[in-house]
């Protein structure tokens, strides 16, 4: 199954790091170790700062795509940009003392990375949440219909690295392409952040 495939190539790539990255728990121990943060929320607000650069960074994308290796075909720095998203969010789980090898941390890994789109995706594979998408909502959740979420999340990923015009403006107009790209992945990669550091509150 091609959506499945997807998504766990992205959650394993940036979980257990890419290339130059490390993996989510090792960035997570950084940031634990570090006693400038007066507490876990400010390590996570650190943390977004930092990782938005990186994916404002059309080159970095560019060259961590290169290394990518995903069962499915997608652009590169697309496939690059969702695999440092992954890490990010894991990293965040990490913090809140979330296990990421567990099944409902990277189910909620992947519906931060689709955004505003997860409630809609979980409705869609018959699972009813209430106003918060977090670690509560998904704790009655089978496993089976924990992969149909993955499932539905990785056709939307897939609808996504078909239709993005941003890719299509890179192809065209390199230089320009670029900083439109990095902008949009840069906010993309903002709001996944918000979204993750909502659900894996404590």
């Amino acid at each position: 199954m091609k959506a499945l495939d997807l998504v766990n190539g992205i959650l394993d790539a940036g979980l257990n790091g890419l290339g130059p990255l490390k993996s989510a728990s090792e960035l997570a121990d950084e940031y634990l170790s570090d006693s400038r943060y007066p507490d876990n929320d400010a390590r996570i607000n650190s943390l977004i700062n930092w990782e938005t650069s990186k994916n404002f960074t059309s080159g970095f994308l560019t060259g961590l795509g290169g290394l990518l290796t995903l069962p499915v075909a997608v652009p590169a720095s697309l496939g690059a940009s969702w695999a440092v998203q992954a890490r990010m969010v894991g990293a965040i789980a990490n913090i809140q003392g979330r296990d990421t090898t567990e099944d409902r941390v990277r189910t909620l890994a992947l519906l931060a990375i689709v955004g505003d789109a997860g409630k809609e995706v979980v409705k869609q594979a018959g699972v009813q949440v209430g106003n918060k998408l977090g670690m509560k909502a998904l704790e009655a959740v089978p496993g089976r219909l924990l992969i149909e979420i993955n499932k539905l999340v990785g056709f939307r990923l897939l609808t996504k690295a078909g239709t993005t015009g941003v890719i299509n403006l890179i192809k065209v107009v390199p230089v320009a392409g670029g900083l439109v790209g990095g902008t949009v992945d840069a906010f993309a990669c903002r709001k996944v952040g918000a979204l993750a550091r909502e659900m894996f509150a404590p």
